[in-house]
């Protein structure tokens, strides 16, 4: 944020040093026009001059630069500010004062296109965001600030109005020597209100209804102030109040507003205006139970501005939406014309209270039809909706098409983070469920291999003391079929002797101890032998050569 600021300071200490200078000829026409003894039926028409003239300067100001351009409108437009500035304390008249503010706001109108034209050029696609945030910041520290100067000063006399000119007059200083690129002003054609109407009706209605809202509070606070009873350092205060709310609720709003529907949204704080109207108008001329009502009062009503513009957008396609920009800044001009008269005739025929109730009313208007609009369309969903709009309602028709053209650009970013984040978590959960799934198949499959390696040694044990009943038995008779076959041999070898075998002895399933067939081997007759000759054969016999083993 540092860097983004470091690059627009310049532009942004002209825009501050501009709404001090606007905020407090805004307050100094209440005050000085109670001290003149105008009523409250002719500043209310002094009031709504200065919106006339505002929707005319940004009207036409687009054109006067592609003509001309930037720093020769820019330069002509301060000119006229500082002037009329002047003239206000010295031409107090009714008719001079709405001719002077009518063209205090086509010249104000003009300097906002012309500076948010240098300030949309100073700024990336990646820091737009942020810019627009600070610029709306900047706006309403200026008009906050700007109250606390009249507290240094008397409305009665010029010295205010001068300042309020001198201010304006060394604002463009900053805003011409940074400024070295002319950039193009190209204004979208604005769309028709009943076109508007047609797309979101719930738009064009609550933005005209929120003009005269917004109007009444900033051009006829200062009225209602000095009409009952307050001080110049209250009614700055009070004044101060309408827009240090908006500067507190304006982000938790917004957080709102991006994750619920935004008609309900609108609905609620509606109704909460209304409440601290009522609340305000039942205070009376009580000072501090006025200020909570101020700041609440005034917290919604910004806010407000920027949320229907972002719902109106959701209703919209991107091409639809530079006109529509266009044609919301129109219905609201309209409608802070129509806000100041009506209050000011209320207050006039019945009391200055009735400017708690003038606004009151159009809070509960605005509450009421978004209701309706509840029950008669559906609710855009949540993902598809654009980003909420951080923008104040002094802004130009050019500025809000960049900042809606933003926010919509901001709404497709998040909503691709979002879906690459969702993929990425899908693909990770696959990961995991796919080892998983190997490492139960491994599980089982080395389940299967130890069961069927086991069942065989199972049976094994089973069968082991059959085994073991069988073993010795087979061993004797393997050794008995041994002798046998030595026997055997020995008789072909030595056919004169009488060799006889275990099993011809003895039957086979009986078996003798070996010592007691050695004892009878041993009972038996021999015949001798010639302890020459080692063997007894047959003379007709001719043994093999080589001596023979020794038997047992």
């Amino acid at each position: 944020m540092a860097k983004v600021l470091g690059s627009v300071w310049a532009l942004l200490l002209g825009i501050v040093l501009i709404m001090l200078g606007n905020g407090m000829h805004f307050t100094l026409i209440g005050l000085r026009g109670g001290i003149e003894g105008f009523s409250s039926a002719e500043l209310a028409i002094v009031t709504s001059g200065y919106f006339v003239g505002f929707l005319s300067g940004a009207r036409y100001t687009p054109v006067l630069i592609q003509r001309v351009g930037h720093v020769r409108v820019f330069a002509a437009l301060g000119s006229f500010i500082s002037a009329a500035l002047i003239a206000l304390p010295l031409l107090t008249e009714p008719w001079a004062w709405t001719l002077l503010r009518l063209l205090i706001g086509f010249c104000m109108s003009g300097i906002y296109v012309t500076a948010e034209s240098w300030l949309n050029a100073a700024a990336s696609n990646e820091t737009r965001g942020k810019v627009l945030s600070a610029y709306m910041m900047a706006q309403t520290l200026g008009i906050i600030g700007a109250q606390g100067l009249l507290t240094l000063g008397d409305a009665a006399t010029s010295v205010l109005f001068i300042c309020a000119s001198i201010l304006v007059s060394i604002s463009f200083g900053p805003i011409l020597l940074s400024a070295a690129v002319a950039p193009v002003v190209e204004v979208s054609r604005a769309m028709s209100f009943a076109k508007l109407f047609k797309a979101s009706p719930l738009g064009a209605i609550g933005i005209f209804l929120l003009g005269s809202v917004y109007a009444t509070q900033s051009g006829m606070g200062a009225v209602f102030g000095t009409q009952v009873g307050l001080s110049g350092s209250h009614i700055a205060l009070f004044i101060a109040m309408l827009f240090a709310g908006a500067l507190v609720l304006q982000t938790p709003i917004g957080w709102l507003s991006d994750r619920m529907d935004r008609r309900v949204l609108i609905c609620g704080l509606s109704a909460a205006g209304a409440g601290s109207c009522l609340f305000g108008w039942m205070a009376g001329d009580a000072l501090w139970p006025l200020i909570a009502s101020a700041f609440f009062a005034g917290g919604v009503t910004t806010p407000l501005y920027a949320l229907l513009l972002a719902f109106t957008n959701d209703s919209l396609t991107a091409e639809e939406m530079p006109g529509a920009s266009g044609g919301l800044v129109f219905a609201f001009g309209l409608g802070a014309i129509v806000g100041p008269l009506a209050a000011g005739g209320a207050m006039e025929v019945m009391d200055p209270y009735a400017f708690w109730l003038v606004l009151a009313t159009t809070f509960v208007a605005i509450s009421l039809y978004a209701l309706y609009q509840i029950t008669q369309r559906e609710m855009v969903p949540v993902e598809e909706t654009d980003s909420y709009l951080n923008i104040l309602p002094t802004a130009s028709p050019m500025a809000v098409e960049v900042a809606v053209e933003w926010a919509h650009e901001h709404a497709e970013d998040e909503q691709l983070a979002a879906e690459a984040a969702e993929a990425a978590a899908q693909e990770e959960a696959f990961e995991v469920a796919l080892e998983e799934a190997f490492e139960e198949a491994l599980e089982e499959a080395l389940d299967e291999a130890f069961e069927a390696n086991v069942a065989p040694l199972e049976e094994a044990e089973l069968v082991e003391p059959d085994h073991e009943y069988v073993a010795e038995p087979l061993l004797e008779a393997d050794a008995d079929t041994e002798i046998a076959f030595e026997t055997e041999l020995l008789s072909e070898l030595l056919p004169g002797a009488e060799l006889t075998t275990e099993t011809e002895a003895a039957p086979a399933t009986e078996t003798e101890p070996r010592s007691q067939k050695d004892s009878e081997r041993d009972s038996e007759p021999h015949e001798e032998r010639d302890p020459q000759s080692p063997y007894q054969f047959d003379s007709e016999h001719q043994p093999p050569k080589g001596p023979w083993p020794s038997m047992p």
